[in-house]
């Protein structure tokens, strides 16, 4: 049956490694840092497709284009620090803020709040025409990482590199629909609390205290302080941002539908299609026993190499920012 981030904890009774070739494991560190050492730049608008985007930029203009993308409950401060060590090296590191977060709005109120892989593949797209970038590099984790991985597998000519949190996490709406074992639906409690209308209104009326719970459970060993987390916090005041995450979980489990306009890239994704572009995945403590990474090896087929964090939880830019500005930068020379 086809992998997806949801078959993770499914995984935990399964053996199996990739080659020591390609797989590195990075030791334990002292413990992630509780807050970002770098501000982040101004935010900037531009319109792009659906979209009005707030996105950051950093680094200088003729730099190498690096596209880094955040997860829910997340924003684009999981990339202060990341970011501001990669326009060191001299990348140009644009940071935007997904549909639903933050500055990001829809141009038209008759769009429909749609939270669907597709959407947010083709806003990334629509994002890179808008500010002229013919190709880039592309980082993300959590919605970030599974876009990234869309992007890459639908338009591989726009995408230079991969760095992939997770690994390959495009969903499969037929796979979805089959059960796990009780301990690994366990992991996706909120799924279901989101699927129902008690846990829509939970949501709206609880959005912060909420999203600092998956913060807590998804990182347990990041001792992050109030003011990191209000400073991603503001981003969640976004007024499409309930409907947005709501529909993304129902239509994972196909209790939402998605746009007609998007049959076809998803038809495409279902056939779980290669990935050819360098890409480098990262695992971390949130992945359990398949941190090695082997369940989703055989999806990418140019170089490749897996990374194990250990000691980091789910949000790995903002929890090891070295490490993660280290595959970009690595992924940018083919991981030489």
């Amino acid at each position: 049956m086809p992998l997806t981030r949801r078959d993770f904890g499914l995984l935990a009774t399964m053996a199996g490694a990739i080659s020591a070739a390609g797989c590195a494991s990075t030791p334990a560190q002292a413990g992630p840092p509780a807050g970002p050492a770098h501000p982040l730049g101004p935010v900037a608008q531009i319109d792009a497709g659906d979209l009005n985007v707030g996105y950051t930029e950093a680094g200088p203009p003729d730099g190498r284009p690096v596209i880094l993308l955040h997860g829910w409950p997340y924003d684009i401060h999981s990339y202060a620090d990341a970011s501001a060590i990669l326009a060191a090296q001299g990348f140009r590191v644009i940071v935007p803020y997904l549909r639903g977060f933050g500055s990001t709005t829809f141009r038209s109120a008759e769009t429909m709040r749609n939270g669907q892989q597709a959407a947010l593949a083709h806003d990334t797209v629509a994002l890179m025409d808008a500010l002229g970038i013919r190709s880039a590099i592309l980082g993300g984790y959590d919605w970030g990482g599974r876009t990234a991985n869309n992007v890459a597998a639908l338009w591989p000519q726009r995408v230079s590199g991969l760095v992939a949190v997770g690994g390959y996490l495009t969903v499969d709406l037929a796979a979805n629909l089959e059960p796990l074992p009780p301990q690994a639906e366990y992991g996706w409690w909120y799924q279901y609390y989101f699927a129902t209308p008690r846990g829509e209104a939970g949501y709206r009326r609880h959005t912060k205290d909420f999203n600092r719970l998956i913060w807590t459970n998804a990182s347990p060993l990041w001792h992050f302080d109030d003011a990191t987390y209000d400073l991603s916090a503001a981003a969640f005041d976004n007024p499409d941002h309930v409907d947005i995450v709501i529909h993304n979980y129902r239509w994972r489990l196909s209790l939402a539908p998605g746009e007609s306009r998007y049959d076809a890239d998803e038809k495409l994704l279902a056939t779980r299609p290669a990935i050819t572009i360098p890409t480098i995945t990262i695992s971390s403590d949130f992945d359990g026993k398949a941190k090695d990474g082997s369940a989703y090896r055989s999806h990418y087929t140019g170089p490749y190499q897996h990374r194990v964090l250990d000691g980091i939880g789910h949000n790995v830019p903002q929890e090891a920012p070295q490490q993660f500005a280290s595959a970009i930068a690595d992924v940018a020379t083919h991981i030489n």
